[in-house]
């Protein structure tokens, strides 16, 4: 396998991969370097959570998400939840729970993201990034796992996320 980098960007790197196949064969392929992201469900209570209309210039819409953020070289995915948490929407959390650890796209990139769930919410002032467009929105728990089947939400993160904590909540 080699690998050619063909653009080093803010957050990605793009490199045009050959890798040879049993048969002798090579391919190549466009992968997409990135360090990871943290996503966090924030429960506001049992029956709210909040989401962040989020403008999204690459596809053109403003979308519902659950707060999320790119890895910082070093810094621990679970740091990397309290900060982006509490950027992104002002909240604080006294209880957190891993949920999982999924590829975003795993057929081009190599993006891994730590998805958490935040409980004992204090609120706060968020502070997005100068680039970010969000809004944070208390929405109840039942409207939002509706939007998840019914396509207002189109993220496939928040998606997960949702649906994985709604399977978490029927087990217990």
């Amino acid at each position: 396998m080699s690998r050619q980098l063909i653009h080093h960007g803010r957050k990605i790197d793009v490199y045009i991969e050959e890798t040879g196949l049993p048969d002798g064969t090579t391919v190549r392929r466009d992968v997409i370097v990135h360090p990871g992201a943290v996503v966090i469900l924030p429960m506001v209570d049992d029956s709210h959570v909040c989401l962040l209309r989020n403008e999204r210039p690459v596809v053109g819409e403003t979308l519902w998400e659950l707060p999320a953020g790119t890895l910082e070289p070093g810094e621990p995915p679970e740091e990397a939840a309290v900060r982006e948490l509490a950027e992104e929407t002002g909240y604080t959390a006294t209880r957190w729970r891993k949920l999982c650890e999924c590829y975003a796209s795993p057929g081009c990139m190599t993006e891994r993201f730590h998805l958490y769930a935040a409980e004992g919410l204090t609120p706060g002032v968020s502070r997005p990034e100068h680039d970010e467009h969000l809004e944070p929105h208390v929405i109840p728990w039942e409207q939002a796992l509706g939007w998840t089947l019914d396509g207002t939400i189109r993220d496939a993160k928040t998606i997960a996320g949702l649906l994985l904590w709604d399977r978490a909540r029927r087990a217990r």
